[in-house]
């Protein structure tokens, strides 16, 4: 790691509050933007339509997005955004369509504005996207200088959101705490960004194994709560807050190179982005021998129906297959290794392996 931090704490502006979406036109307004390109989903296009100002006064360009999160989409939504002559891009979604119009904004240096219609990830916070290969592995992820302009949530359309969306961004967000910790806690000397990293991640995993049960009360109820707004706010802002305050220090460390790795398994494609991190979590503290935290953690993820082995998954590796995936995690670019000196793909198979038979061994 480098000794050059560099804190991209938050959004330029940010506002979470039942109605936030109806001050979009005021916001528009006041940074003088009347020419818009709006990308937008299908499923979460018809839920966020209820909630959505009246933009008659405003050029907008309305597009699909395509589904994908690729160098391909970008170049496509770039040249969109040039012949429409358009401003700024307004993304409506979740994470794949916010990665796709930062990654556009970013390229073509104009203001991006998120409306997030999921909890599932912190992708309306940070400035970065993570890219995707055309048969959907995933490539790498993009840091960039500017922050994003805009964030507004509108709790009652995450509120309709599908439960197992929100589940899936509970686990990725408790990997905050448990990645950004091994980290951190090698340091010899914590800088204060990073003290506030490491608090922010504490305080998502203290959020969400408080909280998460009456959150997800709340979506079966249709009821907005409390603790609902907590975990959506933890899954967005305080996990954003923890790579913006902590930079490559609050970011990622074995879960999430398990989960890239991960991505090569063609079966892994229908389990959800924070599934695969929730596992990642699993393997991660095995390999830091840590089976007690495995254990404290079993009952969380059983009762929110987290994966917790490769059986959970519906995924059953050959040889090849835990070779493929060891190396694939142990590259030298991956961040398992700022878990240890020394981390290889033996030591990987050897934990995943270990794993299975201590779940096995607990059913």
């Amino acid at each position: 790691m480098s000794n050059q931090l560099i804190v991209r704490g938050a959004p330029q502006e940010y506002s979470c509050h039942e109605g936030s979406w109806s001050t979009l036109p005021d916001h528009l307004n006041a940074r003088k933007l009347t020419k818009l390109l709006v990308l937008h989903g299908k499923d979460s296009w018809e839920a966020a339509k209820p909630y959505l100002p009246d933009l008659s006064e405003f050029d907008s360009t309305y597009e699909y997005y395509g589904g994908v999160c690729t160098d391909q989409r970008t170049s496509e939504v770039v040249a969109l955004f040039q012949k429409s002559k358009t401003e700024a891009i307004v993304a409506v979604g979740g994470g794949k369509i916010t990665d796709l119009a930062k990654q556009a904004a970013h390229q073509l240096r104009c203001p991006v504005i998120i409306l997030p219609t999921l909890a599932s990830t912190c992708a309306a916070y940070t400035p970065l996207s993570v890219m995707y290969f055309e048969d959907g592995a995933m490539d790498r992820f993009d840091i960039f200088p500017q922050a994003n302009a805009l964030v507004l949530i509108e709790p009652r359309v995450i509120l309709a959101s599908p439960r197992k969306l929100l589940i899936a961004g509970i686990a990725d967000t408790l990997a905050k705490w448990y990645e950004g910790d091994a980290i951190i806690r090698q340091l010899d000397t914590v800088p204060v960004e990073v003290q506030v990293a490491h608090f922010a991640a504490k305080q998502c995993q203290e959020n969400l194994l408080t909280y998460s049960y009456d959150a997800l009360a709340a979506m079966d109820q249709q009821e907005l709560n409390a603790a609902f707004l907590t975990v959506v706010e933890t899954n967005i802002l305080l996990a954003g807050m923890v790579g913006g305050f902590g930079d490559e220090y609050g970011r990622t460390a074995g879960a999430h190179s398990i989960h890239d790795a991960i991505t090569m398994i063609p079966e892994s494609h229908h389990q959800l982005h924070g599934n695969k991190v929730a596992y990642g979590i699993f393997v991660q503290l095995v390999i830091e021998k840590n089976l007690p935290e495995n254990e404290k953690l079993l009952p969380f993820y059983q009762e929110l129906e987290l994966p917790t082995c490769l059986a959970d998954m519906n995924m059953h590796f050959t040889e090849e297959d835990y070779r493929r995936v060891a190396e694939r995690a142990t590259i030298p670019e991956e961040s398992i290794h700022l878990l240890a000196e020394e981390i290889s793909p033996e030591i990987v198979i050897a934990a995943m392996k270990e794993l299975e038979t201590f779940i096995t061994n607990k059913k």
